[in-house]
């Protein structure tokens, strides 16, 4: 796991600003940095300078280091990421006539499936990934992230020069580019989160989860074509569900995962997903290492359950307990490490925990995505359940704007997608803050050939998990040079999932396959029981330090965001309106921190 930060150009590249610039990714990759930089290809006029942080987990030998070039020097990789099959896909190679030089790299295996297959070796990569592959024979550059976007890639494409980044912040300060794009900020406000391709910023863009871009440098012309290696719609289906594949696909997406170079932890919460992990571990006879943090404040402190899974699979096991009331250093400190904004409070302790495991550990494995793959969010159930409101709509137009979002009346919505939408839009705040509302197209996500239980897994992969949680993990963790893997986000386990008829799943008793593969070990208290997650009180933070954290927001107010109306959000004291002030703090922090970069 690592981060890079590069450029090719057809006028000189200021390599100091580069370097400069890399200091914000060098937490992703601190165990070395390299350099490669020249002037290449069939165009004399065509510039690169390539710098690389690496956090060395897999080979640890200097031979597996990156950039990595053939033998011929025409061809070089940049990779963020791990692929689990790489042994396999080394043997594939291998039988092609195909020589390595490391012993184990995935990088090599990366480099050469690419330069043999092209573009099509994604399809055969099982992982997480974001890739830059340079071809100085055909003057092409090709960028690509793996499917279900655990990994960041970004990019700025000018007349003259293609600059990208593992980090959007590199780009903003290598560019001297400040220009905020209205529409994305009414995204932020809306959902809280920018989704793909789009940035904060005009003209600077991510790619998209399973999407590949070829750069094709042509004289003096640089030639942009996008398209998508994978589509999570191709895998929707009606198929027969079949327990033990399920838990074949599950135990090998466990194993895979378990193997590295160095020592690796898990995150033990003591919910169905983490535990569901330690045990497949301990069946396969793994020496499996735990880490939990625990909260002083009982309301928040699930530590009886993580302490009870710990002791039943003997795991080497270790803990923290933090106190709630005394987190100030920790939510400027939590907020100050995201290259782009995102409003989900659970930063902080996910922050927290990363922090913790990594002072001792490289490697962890997380229960993320169990919640998206098998139904278990509330919101799922409440849609599938919820007797529906007459004129829910009309109700939701009269509803004032400080109370909250509305969507206890929307997700009452005889209309699946309107319901169902309701638990990300906020369009009631954009209403009291004086934006437009965003052209995020929820319609996009949803299909009348599929049921509504596959419509919400849709939305739940194409939005929350790949641009929310994928984002949370990925800066939470590597902010901390630690390497977060999630059985969970396995693609040819979501696929599955996607696949089948959904007999696996009741809203009554959601995730029930989890808890029947852990039944033998634990009571009905534990397996019933619901899960708290990673959390801390915002709404106790917030009206306590209102006025110290919200008095001044020069950032916001210069967006044109009246200050009574945020104002407004004090008076009705809520979780919802504290999210909201949570939102609007994190804005202010990000865009102060960001304009620091260029002034």
């Amino acid at each position: 796991m690592c981060g890079f930060i590069g450029k090719v150009s057809y006028e000189n590249i200021h390599h100091e600003s580069l370097e400069n610039c890399n200091k914000l990714i060098e937490c992703r990759g601190p165990d070395s940095k390299n350099n490669l930089k020249g002037v290449g290809g069939n165009n004399e006029n065509l510039y690169f300078d390539l710098i690389f942080n690496r956090l060395s987990i897999l080979d640890l030998s200097d031979s597996a280091s990156q950039p990595m070039t053939s033998k011929n020097f025409r061809t070089t990789l940049l990779f963020n990421g791990e692929v689990y099959n790489h042994k396999d896909l080394r043997k594939n190679l291998e039988s092609k006539g195909i020589n390595f030089i490391t012993s184990h790299s995935d990088t090599e295996v990366l480099l050469n499936g690419l330069s043999y297959y092209g573009e099509q070796f994604l399809q055969k990569i099982r992982g997480q990934f974001a890739i830059v592959f340079l071809d100085l024979n055909k003057n092409n550059l090709l960028i690509a992230r793996d499917r279900l976007g655990q990994k960041p890639l970004f990019y700025k494409h000018e007349s003259k020069s293609f600059t990208f980044s593992s980090n959007l912040k590199s780009i903003v300060q290598n560019e001297n580019y400040f220009d905020l794009d209205k529409n994305s900020l009414s995204s932020y406000l809306e959902l809280g989160v920018v989704p793909s391709p789009n940035t904060i910023f005009k003209n600077i863009n991510k790619v998209a989860p399973g999407e590949v871009i070829n750069i094709q440098f042509d004289k003096s012309n640089i030639e942009v074509h996008k398209s998508q290696y994978w589509k999570i719609e191709d895998y929707v289906g009606y198929e027969e569900f079949n327990d033990a594949k399920f838990y074949s696909l599950f135990e090998e997406a466990v194993s895979i995962r378990s193997k590295a170079d160095v020592p690796v932890a898990n995150f033990l919460s003591g919910g169905l997903d983490s535990t569901s992990i330690i045990k497949s571990q301990i069946q396969n006879s793994q020496n499996v290492n735990t880490y939990s943090v625990g909260y002083l404040d009982s309301k928040f402190d699930e530590s009886k359950w993580f302490n009870l899974v710990a002791s039943k699979y003997k795991t080497n096991h270790m803990s923290e307990f933090v106190d709630i009331a005394d987190i100030d250093k920790l939510v400027m400190e939590s907020t100050k490490i995201f290259d782009e904004p995102y409003s989900d409070p659970s930063t902080l302790p996910s922050y927290l925990i990363s922090k913790l495991i990594s002072e001792k550990y490289k490697v962890a494995i997380s229960g993320d995505g169990g919640d998206e793959l098998l139904g278990g969010y509330l919101r799922t159930a409440k849609v599938l359940k919820n007797s529906k409101i007459p004129f829910a709509t009309q109700i939701y137009n009269l509803y004032p704007s400080i109370f909250g979002s509305g969507n206890r009346i929307l997700q009452k919505s005889s209309d699946d997608l309107v319901a169902y939408s309701s638990f990300f839009q906020d369009k009631k705040l954009i209403n009291l803050l004086g934006f437009d509302s965003s052209n995020i197209e929820f319609s996009q996500l949803f299909s009348t050939k599929y049921s509504p239980y596959k419509n919400f897994q849709l939305i739940e992969y194409k939005l929350y998990l790949t641009e929310m949680m994928m984002l949370k993990v990925d800066r939470t963790s590597m902010a901390n040079s630690l390497e977060v893997r999630s059985p969970f986000v396995d693609h040819k386990l979501v696929e599955y999932i996607l696949s089948t008829q959904t007999s696996y799943y009741d809203y009554k008793n959601p995730k029930s396959l989890l808890k029947t593969y852990i039944k033998d070990d634990f009571s009905d208290d534990f397996l019933g029981r619901r899960k708290m997650g990673f959390v801390f009180d915002v709404e106790g933070y917030i009206y306590k330090n209102y006025k110290k954290l919200l008095n001044e927001l020069p950032e916001v107010e210069n967006l044109g965001i009246n200050k009574i109306n945020i104002g407004k959000l004090r008076t009705v004291k809520s979780r919802i309106n504290a999210n909201r002030l949570w939102k609007i703090l994190f804005l202010e922090n990000y865009l102060k921190s960001t304009k620091e970069l260029i002034s």
